[in-house]
């Protein structure tokens, strides 16, 4: 069972789509990136997953999770 519901899309660029989430257990609203996978994509996706759990700003809450959706 998916962990989070749809809320709305808040954005898109060049390599994917963010969208607001809400956790169904606790209701917690968060932003999800989905970006498609592909070679050139994950070098670029990795440095920015690195990035970010690194990261600290006043306006960003906190880097969560990272998963990895494969379809064949």
């Amino acid at each position: 069972m998916e962990k989070y519901e749809l809320v709305k899309d808040i954005g898109s660029g060049n390599f994917g789509v963010a969208r607001l989430m809400r956790n169904k257990e606790t209701k917690e609203l968060v932003a999800m990136k989905y970006i498609e996978r592909g070679h050139k994509i994950d070098e670029n996706v990795a440095r920015e997953i690195i990035n970010h759990r690194s990261l600290r700003h006043p306006n960003i809450i906190r880097f969560k999770e990272v998963r990895s959706l494969h379809f064949l």
